[in-house]
């Protein structure tokens, strides 16, 4: 009697090799037949779930978007209101750092979303995608900012969303080659002056 076939893993399956030809390749190195070869299927196999290597890229980046997810669900915002001065800062910093490539495993998942966002610029098929992930984003640094009592968290946010992206090219290309030991001081500077939070932990007027 042959194994049954369980779709949902095999559609992940899919996804997780997608996931890693973005990571080493980027978008112009993916290619279904690579994706197949990867997964250890046959064309037809990826063919039954995506119609072609734009539909690949979108779900390798909800893929990472979903990781992300997870770590973000650990720090809960209802978690950050009962704090203030220094451990209100180390908890939102860790907060941030969910989304940024401070290990390998943020490195890579970092690496296809921003795949995904470069190649919304030209691609109207991604456009959706890369502003929803962009919205969630700055939706939950609002929230979290908010919570620890930073002046105007909507602006706050948005600051804070284009610094991440800024620490995010930089780290993952030649074009800072910023270290995560640089990465994380950065980011804990900026925290400090959005959040108005001096180095002794009290909140500068």
């Amino acid at each position: 009697m042959p194994a049954r076939i369980d779709p949902v893993a095999r559609r992940q399956r899919v996804v997780e090799a997608a996931f890693r030809l973005v990571v080493a390749e980027g978008v112009a190195g993916m290619s279904l037949r690579k994706v197949a070869d990867e997964a250890g299927l046959n064309i037809g196999s990826v063919r039954h779930f995506f119609d072609g290597h734009h539909d690949l890229l979108a779900a390798a980046a909800e893929e990472a978007g979903e990781r992300m997810g997870r770590r973000l669900a650990a720090h809960p915002v209802e978690a950050l209101r009962a704090l203030r001065g220094e451990a209100a800062l180390e908890a939102l910093q860790e907060l941030v750092e969910a989304v940024l490539p401070v290990d390998e495993a943020r490195r890579d998942e970092v690496t296809v979303v921003m795949e995904l966002i470069a190649a919304s610029r030209t691609m109207p098929v991604f456009r959706d995608v890369a502003g929803r992930m962009g919205a969630d984003l700055a939706a939950v640094l609002r929230d979290a900012l908010a919570a620890v009592g930073a002046p105007d968290a909507d602006l706050a946010a948005a600051q804070l969303s284009a610094l991440i992206g800024g620490l995010t090219i930089d780290a993952i290309t030649p074009h800072g080659d910023l270290a995560t030991a640089d990465l994380r001081r950065i980011l804990r500077a900026h925290l400090r002056l959005l959040t108005r939070i001096g180095a002794g932990g009290t909140r500068a007027e």
